[in-house]
């Protein structure tokens, strides 16, 4: 059973512009595994699949950007894992899996995230 759908969109001129403005953004958003040889269209991709996230759990008050972590599988497919107070949250709505998708074209980068209920 779905437990929650998020989508989201971010500009790819804007993520360069944020990281050009405040260069320890990257930092501050991603872990090193996530964000080390990425674009910045990845970096925007990632970034909205955070927001997605968010988004299907509610947007509840106190996540951290560090406490879900958006990679990529051993089959090349994304994935998201999750600890902290984003893994409290997902536990709460027993989510048991969480389904992202991400892609990137025309300078937007654009991520949708289900969340799946425990069976």
């Amino acid at each position: 059973m779905i437990a929650g759908v998020g989508v989201d969109i971010c500009s790819v001129d804007r993520m360069a512009a944020m990281i050009t403005r405040h260069p320890g953004i990257v930092a501050r958003l991603f872990t090193p595994a996530e964000s080390e040889g990425r674009t910045t269209e990845q970096l925007a991709a990632r970034f909205a699949a955070k927001e997605a996230l968010a988004k299907a759990l509610g947007a509840p008050a106190g996540l951290g950007w560090h406490e879900v972590k958006v990679m990529t599988g051993d089959d090349g497919a994304p994935t998201m894992v999750l600890s902290g107070g984003v893994a409290a949250r997902a536990a709460q709505l027993r989510i048991g899996r969480v389904h992202l998708s991400m892609s990137h074209d025309g300078g937007l980068a654009t991520a949708f995230v289900v969340c799946e209920e425990h069976q």
